[in-house]
Parts: structure tokens; sequence; C-alpha cells
């Protein structure tokens, strides 16, 4: 205390003769002001809170030094306290002995005192100060002591707020550190030793990179100088990273690679919710940030797993409207592959085992295990050379028992290579060029699922990732199995009508006319279409059958329905008008019979016009059985449909049929057609047969040509019934 400098004591009783001389006790210490270095802040702190004052006494107890904390703290101003006897001032009569002993003890040097006294204020009352008492020595030799005091109240709400703070701190589960202006950690809660798995003392000044540089530190850093800049601060911000977890071991078997790999990589990834608050002094100056961090790892993994869970429920719900809508083979294979891509792989192919589309058994075709696949789709993401890895799209190609795509097919079960490593290659694409080019890719990552339909293998759905950083997990397996199987249902389905359509099909081009013999008197034309794009098969035919003295029958049929069961009913009704036909029985007599036996065949119902021609009257005798009517074409006339008394279809029976005569002049025409030729969803009938008539009105035309243009111009290809068209031009 060399810069102490004690007013001398005023003079009064009991004061030694040796003492300083004696000034105006009313004289007042003038305060001074002591400018501080340049750049340093003035700053209050925890002093100020506590309102700390500071006494300084002489050796007889005089005061000498009173700060202006002391008038706040005892009431007296400096005027009235300067120079005077502290303990007359300040303590009670009952506690003055008790004072003057403890002081004598300081000034001895006996040590400090410390402890809890009562002071009279100025205006009476009492107040009790929390006391710090030590002895000073000048650079003259001369004793003083210095007495620090604050109010007990005052120091007890300090310490129970100080006490409150550690214990929230310490004890609280949330991650809570301060960091410096420069930011550096200063303080670390044990819950945030906790969540960083870095112990305290590693983090104390160091930086949040420095400690845990898997996080993106550049952001969070950035976060936190805008927080120090704007005192704004930033809650609940969302975070992930990994806490130092290192790549799991795989196995070599591709087949049982465990999920531990996806699963571990589920597990390292955490994730956190972080807030970031400005720390300011009590004069407002910046000194920090703090940072409150609350783990919700589970929270993050239950929200992910339930979003993966709602993606796959929609995925499939998606499937469910996207595949099959056709009993297409190739166009099921297509939407499968369309519904894959990119949702669950970057690029996907789909194999069916040949052996499905020939009628073999399954493995008659294999040689040590090898698989015989047909390509039916191939589907990418995006432009990529593993699209030029895959088999070509229609080839088919025997893949060998060390493929990986084979041996799900083998085996009915799923292959996964969560991380695909360069000596897996080989075992994924069909050849080293192939190899070449999946790696070149970037493919990383890859499953196939067996395509599984009524407990039968049909072929293998193939993923791969490249782009997707992500690799293939459990969740992927189940998503795209349930997808194959969903899949592989529509494909049986298709792969069954096909070869029903195909069976249909080859039946009823067996059953219609192959090439008519030459009528005499008529130029003869037809066509005859399977319904839609499809090639799928129906009931219509047309015939031509000679009869005697060189009349000719013209037949036009339509049994209701399709498939294969509607090819054989028209065989049967197609052979038996020829055969009556050919007894020279009239129209009429010719349908009667019909009719008998299309109710024979069951439920079966059918349209028929039968018409017979006579070169030597040149008249036509037409009958029909709840067939459209017929278009009657001569030159220099508008074409007219023909008024002829319509029975009911064939096979309704008990109503009787009739016979029409028409008349052909030389060049005249005769359109017999079924309706698959003019009806449609979104016209009427009535609409569609004028617009028939008009096409026949147009120029002379060669009658090959009429077919061709009728067709061209009517048929819709989105029909779904077939049709049979027949054209007679009568010589000149």
């Amino acid at each position: 205390m060399a810069d102490v400098q004690p007013v001398p004591p005023a003079e009064g009783p009991g004061t030694p003769a040796e003492g300083p001389r004696p000034r105006d006790p009313t004289a007042v210490v003038p305060a001074v002001e002591v400018p501080l270095p340049a750049g340093i802040p003035s700053a209050g702190g925890l002093l100020d809170v506590l309102g700390v004052a500071a006494v300084v006494l002489d050796a007889e107890g005089r005061i000498r030094l009173w700060s202006p904390q002391a008038t706040t703290l005892y009431g007296y101003p400096p005027e009235e306290a300067l120079g005077r006897p502290a303990a007359k001032l300040l303590v009670a009569e009952s506690h003055r002995q008790e004072v003057l002993s403890l002081f004598a003890q300081v000034m001895t040097g006996r040590g400090a005192w410390a402890g809890t006294f009562p002071i009279r204020h100025r205006d009476g009352h009492t107040v009790l100060v929390e006391f710090r008492n030590m002895r000073l020595q000048a650079d003259n030799g001369r004793l003083f002591a210095l007495g620090l005091a604050s109010e007990q109240a005052t120091l007890r709400r300090v310490e129970r707020d100080l006490a409150l703070s550690l214990r929230l701190v310490d004890q609280s589960p949330i991650g809570l550190a301060v960091l410096d202006t420069d930011l550096r950690y200063v303080l670390v809660n044990p819950a945030l030793e906790r969540i960083n798995a870095v112990p305290a003392a590693r983090h104390l000044g160091r930086r949040i990179g420095d400690v845990l540089p898997f996080l993106d530190t550049e952001a969070i850093e950035e976060c936190m100088r805008h927080v120090m800049a704007t005192g704004v601060p930033i809650l609940d911000q969302f975070t992930t990273g990994r806490i130092g977890a290192s790549p799991p071991e795989v196995d070599s078997d591709a087949d049982t690679r465990a999920d531990a790999d996806t699963d571990a990589d589920a597990d390292d990834e955490h994730a956190w919710l972080m807030s970031v608050y400005r720390l300011d002094d009590q004069a407002a100056q910046v000194i920090g940030v703090a940072i409150s961090v609350v783990d919700v790892t589970e929270q993050h993994r239950t929200a992910v797993s339930a979003a993966r869970a709602r993606r796959r429920l929609s995925l499939i719900a998606d499937a469910s409207v996207r595949i099959g809508t056709t009993l297409d083979l190739d166009i099921t294979a297509r939407e499968l592959a369309d519904v894959v891509v990119p949702e669950v792989a970057d690029v996907a192919t789909v194999d069916v085992l040949d052996t499905i589309l020939t009628g073999a058994r399954p493995g008659e075709d294999a040689d040590d295990g090898a698989v015989r696949f047909r390509a039916l789709a191939l589907k990418a993401a995006y432009r990529t050379q593993a699209e030029a890895a895959a088999d070509p799209v229609g080839d088919v190609a025997l893949y060998g028992p060390a493929r990986l795509v084979a041996h799900c097919a083998r085996t009915g079960r799923p292959v996964l290579v969560p991380h695909v490593h360069p000596e897996d290659l080989p075992r994924i694409a069909r050849d080293q060029d192939a190899a070449r080019l999946l790696g070149e890719a970037g493919l990383h990552s890859y499953l196939a699922v067996p395509l599984i339909a009524r407990g039968q293998v049909l072929g293998a759905l193939d993923l791969k990732r490249a782009r997707n950083p992500v690799p293939f997990g459990h969740d992927d397996v189940l998503l795209a199995s349930e997808l194959a199987a969903h899949a592989a249902v529509s494909i049986d389905n298709a792969r069954w009508y096909q070869r029903q359509r195909h069976t249909a099909l080859a039946l009823q081009r067996h059953l219609l006319p192959q090439d008519p013999h030459p009528a005499p008197g008529l130029d003869i034309a037809y066509r005859y279409q399977p319904a839609g794009a499809a090639d799928e098969t129906g009931g219509d035919w047309f015939d031509v059958i000679p009869l005697t003295e060189d009349r000719t029958a013209l037949v036009v049929g339509d049994v209701m329905g399709s498939g294969i069961n509607a090819a054989a009913a028209m065989g049967q009704l197609r052979a038996t008008a020829r055969a009556l036909g050919r007894l020279g029985l009239e129209p009429a007599t010719v349908l009667t019979h019909l009719d008998a036996a299309t109710a024979d065949l069951g439920e079966a119902l059918a349209t028929c016009v039968y018409a017979v021609y006579d070169p030597h009257t040149r008249m036509c005798h037409i009958s029909t059985a709840g067939h459209l009517p017929p278009v009657h074409l001569r030159s220099g006339r508008h074409p007219r449909l023909l008024r002829l008394k319509t029975a009911v279809p064939l096979g309704v029976g008990g109503v009787a049929f009739s016979t029409t005569s028409v008349a052909l002049g030389p060049g005249d025409e005769l359109v017999l057609y079924t309706d698959g030729l003019v009806e449609t969803r979104d016209q009427d009938i009535d609409t569609r047969l004028l617009t028939l008539t008009d096409l026949l009105a147009g120029p002379h035309r060669p009658i090959e040509e009429t077919c061709d243009l009728l067709l061209s111009a009517l048929r819709r290809p989105d029909t779904h019934d077939d049709v049979a068209l027949l054209i007679a031009r009568t010589h000149p």
C-alpha cells in the first residue's frame, strides 16, 4: 500500500500525542479520477453487483478513506465519516468492545478477520454486513486497516444465484458451453462432454473445429459471429454429424454381408438442436457466446424411420396403381423399373427367366448352376455408363453361377452388397468390360431381389446406386422385395395372358379362311384385325362359301366376348354355317339352325349376317341376326345402309328370322363388317355409321384400297374389339 495517502487523524480525546496532527473532521477527501490505459474499456462486474464498500482506518481506528459504496451501504456521506472513529460511528455500544478487540487483533498482525456483523445505518436501522478486514502497511511503516464489506442479503442472493447457476450447468442434461470472442472454449459442462464424447480439458482453449472436426465448423462459427455482432440469438438450429466412427468391416460373402454396415452408419449419425446466445458484461461489452446443445439423436432416428416408412407405404401404394396397368409383359416390366428409379435406385434392370417365356421347366437349360435370363426393362435416373454395362433389352444371356443375380434367382433370396469393392464388380457385371464400366460409373452399392409369384421364381430386379450416396440397407431390401412381389404377380398374369392370347390368336387365324375361293361374278376383298395393339383375340369371323349353281354365300359374324373361348365358339359356328350353306338352305333357315347351334354352346351369343348372291339373276338374299346393316354402294348414288328386318342375336332363341332380297347392278358393292369397325365410347352408333357411308361415298377405287381406307379412318388404336371386314363387288 505504498500509494495510500492517509488523512491525518483529527484531534480528539484518546488521540496519542505522538500521532499525526489532526485536521478538520468535516474536510472532504476529494475524489480522484484515475484515467484507464488506452484500449481498456470501463466495465462493471461482480463487485458492482455486490456493491462492495471499502473503508480504510488508521491505527487509532479513525476513518481515513471512504468509498462511494460505503456511502450507499452505511448512509454517511464522506464529510460525516472521514476522521471519525469507526466504532463510534457505525457500531452500537453493545457491540463496540467486541469490535475494538477484533480491530486490535487485525492491527497486531495476528490475521485478517471475516464475518458478519450488525452495522448501525445513518438513519438508525441495523444492516447485517459481511466483512473482510485486513492490515495494510504504507511505505513509511504506518499501519492501516482495510475493511471490505457488502450487505449480507445482497451477498447471499448472489451466492444463491451462483450456486444455482453452477448446479444447473453441472447437472443439466443439456450440453452447455461458453466461448470467448475468439470462439475458444472457456467452459464446458459434463453433459456436453458426454454429447461430444470429448473430455472438458480437451475443449478448453480450443476452437470447435479442433475438438469436433466432423462438424461443419465454418457454418457454426459463422452463426456465432452473427450472434455476437447482432445480439439476436439463434434458437434450436438442427445439426447432424458423425462422432468419429470408423467404417465397419464387411463380410466377404456378398449374400450375407451384414446389415450391420448400414446399421452402424445409422448409429454413427447423431443429431442436435443448438442454440447460441451472446454474452455481455455489466457495461454491455461483448465477452463471448453461450451455446446450448440438446441431443435429439433418438428423436431424429425415429423421425427418419417414420419418414422412411411413409415413403415406403407411399411407394408401394404408387406401385399398386402404376404397375400392371396392362397385360403386356414388356410394359409391366418397364412399369416396375419406372417405379424404383430414382426413388430406390439410380439404375434398375428387370430380367426374367427365359424358361417361363418358352414354357420349358425351370432348370432345363441350366448348366452347372447357370441361369438363362431375358432382359425386359432397363431404367436409369440419368445418363450413365452403367446403362452400357447392362444387358440390352430383349437379349437372352446365360449367367454363370458366380453372378449375383443368378444366385438371387436360383435361391429365391435377396442379395445385398451395401458397399461394392472392386473385387465385387465381376460378380455383378456380365463380363470384364461391363465391370470396368460399372467402376467408372461410380457403382458403390448393389441389391438384387427375386421376382416370385405363386411360389415360382420368375426372374430378378437388379438395383444399383452410384450418384445416390446412401448405401442400400435393410429397409431398402424390404421395400424392393415388396415392390418386386407386387410386380411379379402382374408379370405372371401378363405371362399367362400372353400365352393364352397367342394360343387363341393361333386358333382363330387357323379357323379363319386362309384364301377364299374365287366367287363367280364377284370380286372379294377382306380384312381381319385383332383387338388393340396387344393382339387380343375375339370371336369375329368372315367366310366366303361356294354354293351350287355359281352362287356364293357371304358371311360375317361376331361371337360376344374374347379369348380362346370366343375363338373356339367362332370356329364351331363358322363350320356349322359352311355346312348348312352347302345344303342349299335359304339364309333365314341357315340362321335358324345357327341359333340352335349357338344355344348348344352354353351361354354364347353371336350376331351374324348371311347373304347369298346369284350372278345369273344378280339378286342377293340377306338375313341378319342382331347384326349391323350392310352398306350397298351403287355408282352415281350415295352409299346406303340396307333396311333389313333385324332379329335377335344367335343363341337367344324363339324368334323367327326373315330374308330380304336386294338387286345388285353391275359394279355394285356390298360391305359387311363387325361392330369393332364403327363402335366407340365417345360417339353414338348413328354418327359412326354416317361416317362409314361418307367414307364409302368417295371416288371409285379398288376394293382392296377401300378396305385399307376404312380400317385406317375408322379403327381406333385403343379399341378392345376385333374387326372383320368383307367387301364384294359384282362384275360389270
